[in-house]
């Protein structure tokens, strides 16, 4: 018995030992220290299923340790090129990290960037040695490319190479530090040919610099920080020719992917989320990008710019697999394991796709071909495990609507919040419905026309109509019904209809407030009933105790602003008639918003300007109703309604600031008798 214990604690050790040898070169399937996060179709960043789980982590390259590391490649026959640029050399491995070669020793001064061609011919920018070196398969140095000698370079312009690719034909394309103009082509005829600049960010001035550069002196102007485009951070090439950049400070168009004019293909609306700091990114196989952070979180996004999935993150000193501390590259392998190069901690992080990815990917692929049909079946094993993922809902729309099943195709494209491909669905469901029922509807609307006339003859002869014409004139001579009519007046005679409000008692405070009612809830029905297109709220999300609030203090600082300003300046409106009078100024949105409301569930995309046109005239009626009334009411003329417009708008902002100042020194106070009561119990209880 003693005896199998010991065999048992032996062999234990051995284990133990043998484990912590193993991970002394890498770290082998762990779980995600991070969650895995995609954007939903209404741009919230939602949580989702594990997309990469970290695989391994390379240390060292056989037993040659790394030393600040700052970019690597891997070629599709297994090598992988390692700038080891702390060692001023170039490290060659096989994926596994076993090493195979290291040159460049005696050449390179400060290696900041490399690309290695399928030939294995490498190029490494070398910043203080100014140059960019050529080495060829068995590396050898066998050329070297400095400063351009052409004059469009800049005469004054230096030459810090910090990353380079290059393209089939040999062009080289080089990132330079402190060079504004863009991406340096440099073609490899005559021992280096400047071809100029390329895929230049452009500036964006704001306003308020315009205006104030346009009132500075000279002198003041160069004082100021220029407003010149800002240079890449780095950038990668795929089959096609194709860079793609990334760039920091550029918001939306911090990942470009520049076709040979230079011109970005990617459309900035569709990039919902971009990384502040990118550190480069790299091609996948599936018409995907990934751009990866310095702090080590990782983007994945499809051709178009949409965000696919962002995971990875930060470690925090725990030296847990899958977080990086300072990253300097990424790269994708043929089998889509994510390669992540950590300069501080000197490794190459490995991250391995799940089985949703892998399905995922192959959709991804197929359907950016134009297979349509033959993505549908990847996309159902995505959506049998997340049937919410919103991309993958998108992609099942888009390949049902290639095979003219538009009502599933609606269906999933709702889901995704994919309006462009719901908008093509409707049409079409639209259309179909017309050709089936056009003819019904045309009848329909002849023998309604016909049924008028015979019932305007019979009444003309008979009378028939005598009786419910009565019926309905009493009714509209109501007192509340005909201050509610009033309405209609008021909109095509604002000048009268407040002479009414004032002078005629025409309408009262609860006609006013019914109206007041009826906008609320108009509001509310149109902002979540709409038709799905204009929609702007999340479905099934419902938040109308804010909407009413919200709509009741707006109303209540334009009345009460506007009521204070009038009063100081002598105006003639009494408060009763200036609620009044702008409650009966909304009488447009009465009258247009139902209509709108129904147009929105029956046109499309293509028909949408309607919509915005009416809305459009619908706001500028209003605001015509409103200003009439300021000046009818409190009897100003047109320069002191202006004014008095202005006064209000002033008076409103500081009451708002008022309350912020009031919010937040409450707030303090509250967490300060917070804290006291909390000390007040720990002493007690003590």
């Amino acid at each position: 018995m003693k005896k199998r214990k010991k065999k048992l604690l032996v062999s234990l050790a051995a284990l133990l030992i043998a484990i912590g040898l193993l991970t002394d070169t890498m770290t082998a399937w762990a779980d995600a220290p991070y969650k895995t996060y995609t954007v939903d179709g209404y741009g919230y960043v939602t949580e989702t299923q594990t997309a990469y789980l970290p695989y391994e982590t390379i240390t060292k390259i056989g037993e040659e340790a790394l030393i600040a590391p700052t970019d690597f490649t891997l070629l599709d026959d297994g090598y992988m090129y390692i700038l080891d640029s702390g060692n001023r050399r170039v490290v060659v491995s096989d994926m596994e990290g076993e090493l195979i070669s290291t040159f460049g020793e005696d050449v390179l001064e400060n290696p900041r960037g490399m690309y290695v061609t399928a030939e294995h011919i490498c190029y490494v920018a070398d910043r203080d040695a100014k140059k960019i070196f050529v080495f060829n398969e068995n590396g050898e140095m066998t050329r070297s490319y400095g400063r351009p000698v052409a004059a469009m370079y800049g005469e004054t312009q230096d030459f810090l190479p910090l990353k380079i690719v290059v393209n089939e034909s040999g062009t080289m394309y080089i990132i330079c530090e402190s060079n504004t103009n863009g991406i340096v082509q440099i073609s490899p005829v005559d021992n280096g040919t400047f071809l100029g600049y390329f895929g230049t960010n452009a500036t964006d001035p704001s306003l308020w610099n315009i205006v104030w550069r346009s009132i500075l002196t000279d002198a003041q102007r160069a004082k100021m920080q220029a407003n010149i485009p800002a240079t890449p951070d780095n950038m990668a090439i795929d089959e096609k020719g194709l860079i793609y950049t990334v760039t920091r400070g550029e918001e939306y168009d911090t990942l470009k992917r520049l076709n040979i004019a230079g011109t970005n293909m990617i459309d900035t609306g569709n990039v919902e989320r971009y990384e502040e700091v990118p550190a480069a990114v790299a091609v996948g196989n599936h018409d995907n990008v990934f751009v990866v952070s310095q702090m080590g979180y990782i983007y994945e996004y499809n051709n178009e710019g949409e965000l696919l999935f962002v995971f990875g993150g930060s470690d925090d000193g725990q030296q847990r697999i899958g977080l990086s501390t300072k990253v300097e590259a990424i790269q994708v392998d043929t089998e889509d394991k994510i390669y992540v190069l950590d300069s501080d901690k000197a490794q190459i992080q490995i991250y391995e796709p799940t089985e949703f990815t892998n399905y995922l990917h192959s959709a991804l692929y197929l359907f950016s071909k134009g297979r349509y049909t033959e993505s549908k079946e990847p996309l159902e094993e995505v959506l049998k495990m997340n049937n919410l993922f919103d991309y993958a809902n998108m992609a099942m729309g888009r390949a049902l609507y290639k095979e003219e099943n538009y009502e599933d195709s609606l269906y999933y494209s709702k889901l995704a919040k994919d309006y462009d491909g719901y908008s093509d669905s409707f049409w079409e469901i639209r259309n179909n419905w017309l050709k089936r029922n056009l003819a019904a509807v045309i009848i329909i609307v002849f023998i309604l026309y016909v049924l008028k006339k015979v019932i305007d003859i019979l009444d003309k002869k008979k009378h028939i109509l005598d009786k419910p014409r009565k019926t309905l004139e009493q009714f509209g001579n109501i007192r509340i019904v005909s201050e509610l009519r009033y309405m209609f007046y008021y909109m095509r005679h604002p000048i009268d209809g407040c002479y009414g409000i004032k002078r005629e008692g025409r309408v009262s405070v609860l006609s006013s407030n019914i109206l007041l009612v009826l906008i609320m809830l108009f509001y509310v029905i149109n902002k979540y009933f709409c038709g799905f297109l204009l929609k702007n709220v999340r479905e099934g999300s419902f938040d109308i105790i804010s909407d009413i609030g919200f709509i009741l203090i707006v109303l209540g600082l334009v009345v009460g602003c506007n009521y204070l300003m009038c009063t100081i300046n002598d105006g003639e409106g009494k408060l009763r008639h200036i609620y009044c009078s702008f409650i009966y100024s909304m009488a447009p949105y009465l009258v247009f918003m139902p209509v709108l409301f129904v147009l929105s569930h029956v046109l499309t995309y293509n028909e949408v300007f309607f919509i915005e046109f009416g809305n459009l005239f619908m706001v500028v009626w209003i605001a015509v109703l409103g200003f009439i009334a300021i000046k009818e009411i409190n009897n100003y003329t047109v320069k002191e309604t202006f004014k008095i417009i202005f006064l209000t708008l002033f008076t409103i902002f500081i009451a708002c600031l008022l309350a912020f100042i009031i919010y937040v020194l409450w707030a303090q106070v509250f967490d300060f008798i917070q804290s006291l009561f909390g000390e007040v119990v720990y002493r007690v209880g003590n």
